[in-house]
């Protein structure tokens, strides 16, 4: 009789050979095109898409392979699979990469983006590369442009004034990432801040609407990120009287504590400001404003630094008691937080009594806990907790737990006149305008005669003009160019001048989720049929970085959509799931100074695109990620040739031989393999699916040298192995289907399904002892943890009887055999 041995055919595993062979036959072929089918349940699978930076590092691999992997096993699943790519191509990068190196934005983009594209073909993935989206090219920007006009006539975009930084030496707004050590990181002039006229989205009309997150599944640190970043706070508006006429209006949530009011302070931006300070004051006042106008936010509400401030001169009347309280500046209050003014509280708030303390102001106990009663003269920290009001007049003795002192006074403050119940957020409008080239032209136009005019549909795009020059000094070419400035006013014909703002890059991502469905559409953003049938998304992965920018945008912008009648839904994103990161093999954060970067170039070049992908979703579960290791993805590069060894040796064997009782457990292996495969892709658990996947190759190692070979069921194992490899190493797999003689393509086959008899775990029989003596048998699972073990014993009713009235002093448990409780 043959063996198996003397029937191989051994070939060396070529990578590179392979890749290049199905990359060719999967282009000619458009396998992975997808059109809209009513009779497939679709399933829209995305992740983020890149800016072109010019390379593909491990950081996009780790993003996206497993990603394409989940896309692909959907698709096997049945589900019609969109997994679009593009490019989120404006962004500052570029027009850095235009001053230092004498390059347009425009040709360094487009270069960096055929260069990542082919990056990303030889990843493997199945982008559907027909749609194809590139955010700087006009027939895409064009519709930031018309959102922006529907958003405009709708009361969505407005024009205000707002801070930005600013470059005294450059005459131009730096971005804050521009800002390094409060100096411009061009010329390294010291930089302020200053008010502009800018462009504004309402994101705010949406903000109660942000905070509810039904129906969809997100990570919940995610939405917690989102609440936090909405900030909604509920209380009471209430407002100071001033002796120069004007009211202070400030926004609190703790109106019970008004009469502790001793001092206000004000932002140093507040308008006011300058009404209120005192000609003694007015030195000491605009050299802390100037001093502020150098910080960040960051730097100003730090809650280590020690807090500093300025007497206006001014003062104010506490509505409540008619106090005169005096008005102070200081940095730690933000024109940007509640109204950019607070009453202070020193008594029941950590950061007024610090203040209160280092100026010498007063200090008004008016909630007294239980207990040894507060004495100001005495106190070493603020008091926030509960207690009863105490020198409130009308209120005194009113309890504060549990709300209700809180809505007494503010219903007294109605009826009084002198406040009312508000809702305020943290959030606050979306500042879209950059003072930049490489954006999308805000589209209006500004008339001596006729205003703030839009620009009309038709003549949409405004282009950027593609001559544009580049100085080191920073302005953007949009306001040295004549021939963009200077232009017709749409309304009366008479010269006008453009908008020399772009929008900021998060409006490209905002909505490009949409464009992918229908990108070649050349009179309207998107294909209402389309959307109708693929959005919203099914599934979206990408970084938890993006959570309170890029993932708050979309949202709010599909709510906007939506009531502009162009969206159906109100979500964009039905699924999120966010992927942790690769580090170095030092265990820290890759970079090119610590010379820890890993290049997936040289790897591919070296071991094939099939390895990396592999060893990728081994490293560590896909959400946390996880250091880097020669010698782990040195183990996957052994185990995909084992694989490669194992079905191409056998791949001829025929199966004349007898189907007994080897056969049968190897049936038994296949089908939990199939079935445990099938849960931790389904799960993302990509880490425990190719340990699963390993431990089936070590069982077939053990066989292959055994007359199961010529048997049937080694060949559903060989198919088996090849199908559920399929979404993660998709070139080996593609040679090894054909190899095994069967049609093109294993990308277009049916997901294995598991029988449930075959894939039960074995089962046996666990002896229960009790103090050394049998009292129970149980038939468990053969694989069952010890931990179940002892659960499952302790939990049976004829041990129970055995341990009434005694402890338990130890369990001794001997695996696949016995638990032995130990009473006494």
């Amino acid at each position: 009789m043959t063996t198996a041995k003397q029937v191989v055919r051994r070939e060396a595993y070529e990578p590179h050979a392979i890749e290049e062979k199905w990359r060719k036959i999967w282009d000619e072929t458009g396998i992975y095109r997808v059109v809209e089918d009513p009779n497939r349940p679709k399933w829209y699978h995305l992740t983020m898409y890149p800016y072109p930076s010019g390379d593909l590092h491990i950081g996009h691999w780790y993003a996206m392979a497993p990603s394409d992997a989940a896309a692909r096993f959907k698709r096997m699943s049945g589900y019609n699979v969109l997994f679009p790519m593009g490019f989120d191509a404006f962004g500052l990068p570029a027009e850095n990469a235009a001053i230092t190196r004498g390059i347009h934005p425009f040709k360094w983009t487009m270069d960096n983006i055929e260069r990542m594209r082919r990056q990303l073909r030889s990843m493997g993935a199945m982008f559907d590369w027909s749609r194809e989206v590139v955010t700087c090219l006009p027939d895409y920007y064009r519709w930031n442009q018309w959102f922006f006009l529907q958003f405009y006539k709708n009361g969505l975009a407005y024009r205000a004034s707002a801070p930005v930084w600013w470059c005294p030496k450059d005459q131009t707004v730096l971005a804050n990432e521009q800002v390094i050590d409060g100096r411009c990181e061009r010329c390294g002039t010291e930089v302020y801040r200053r008010d502009l006229e800018q462009w504004f989205f309402r994101i705010t009309k949406y903000a109660e609407e942000l905070l509810n997150f039904d129906g969809i599944e997100w990570p919940e640190r995610v939405m917690t990120m989102q609440r936090n970043w909405i900030g909604r706070s509920e209380g009471a508006r209430v407002r100071f009287q001033t002796a120069v006429g004007d009211a202070i209006e400030i926004f609190t949530t703790r109106p019970d504590t008004l009469w502790g009011a001793t001092f206000m302070v004000l932002a140093p931006e507040h308008p006011l400001v300058e009404r209120l300070t005192s000609p003694e004051q007015r030195a000491a006042v605009e050299a802390y404003v100037d001093q502020t106008r150098r910080e960040t936010d960051i730097e100003r509400t730090a809650t280590d630094r020690e807090k500093t401030g300025v007497f206006t001169g001014g003062y104010a009347i506490n509505p409540v008691n008619g106090a005169q309280i005096p008005v102070w500046i200081a940095d730690y209050v933000l024109m940007s937080y509640g109204t950019g003014a607070i009453m202070a509280v020193p008594a029941h708030d950590q950061r007024d009594f610090e203040f209160a303390r280092k100026y010498d102001l007063p200090i008004q106990v008016v909630i007294q806990p239980e207990g040894e009663p507060l004495d100001p003269a005495t106190m070493t920290e603020a008091y926030p907790g509960d207690g009863v009001m105490v020198n409130s007049g009308p209120f005194d003795g009113t309890p504060t737990a549990g709300g209700e002192a809180v809505r007494r006074v503010t219903e007294w403050l109605e009826e009084q006149g002198l406040g009312s119940h508000a809702v305020t957020y943290r959030l606050r409008d979306w500042l879209i305008s950059r003072q930049r080239y490489w954006g999308t032209p805000i589209p209006i136009v500004y008339c001596d005669k006729c205003g703030t005019v839009p620009v009309p549909e038709d003549q949409l795009p405004v282009l950027l003009p593609e001559d544009a020059e580049f100085t080191p000094t920073g302005v953007s070419p949009l306001k040295t160019d004549e021939r963009f400035v200077n232009t017709t006013c749409p309304e009366c014909g008479g010269p006008a001048r453009r908008e020399t703002d772009t929008m900021d890059t998060f409006v490209d991502s905002s909505w490009y989720q949409y464009r992918y469905v229908s990108p070649h559409e050349a009179d309207r953003p998107f294909d209402p049929d389309a959307i109708a049938y693929w959005t919203p998304v099914d599934q979206y992965t990408g970084g938890i970085e993006h959570a309170t920018m890029h993932l708050m945008y979309a949202r709010f912008f599909t709510k906007a959509l939506r009531d502009l009648g162009l969206l159906p839904f109100d979500e964009p994103f039905l699924r999120l799931f966010n992927q942790g990161i690769i580090l170095g093999e030092d265990n820290e954060k890759m970079s090119k100074s610590r010379g820890n970067v890993v290049d997936p170039d040289d790897l591919v070049a070296q071991l094939g695109a099939d390895t990396v992908r592999l060893y990728l979703m081994f490293i560590a579960p896909w959400e946390q990620g996880g250091p880097w290791s020669s010698r782990g993805i040195a183990g996957v590069e052994r185990f995909v040739r084992r694989v490669w060894t194992i079905v191409t040796e056998t791949a001829d064997t025929p199966a004349d031989g007898p189907d007994g009782e080897a056969a049968h457990k190897l049936r038994k292996i296949t089908h939990r393999t199939i079935k445990a495969v099938t849960e931790d892709i389904s799960t993302f658990q990509f880490n425990t699916m190719v340990a699963r996947l390993m431990e089936f190759v070590n069982e077939l190692s053990s066989l292959r040298d055994t007359e199961v070979v010529r048997t049937e069921a080694w060949r559903e194992a060989m198919r088996t192995l090849v199908l559920l490899l399929a979404p993660s190493t998709p070139y080996l797999a593609e040679e090894l289907w054909e190899r095994l003689g069967q049609p093109y393509s294993v990308h277009q086959q049916s997901w294995p399904q598991y029988d449930p008899e075959l894939a039960a775990a074995e089962m046996i029989e666990l002896v229960v002892q009790v103090n050394g003596k049998v009292r129970d048998r149980l038939e468990v699972p053969a694989d069952i943890t010890e931990e179940r073990a002892i659960e499952l014993a302790t939990a049976s009713n004829r041990v129970r009887e055995h341990l009434q009235g005694r402890t338990v002093r130890r369990t001794i448990y001997v695996p696949g055999r016995l638990v032995n409780i130990v009473a006494g």
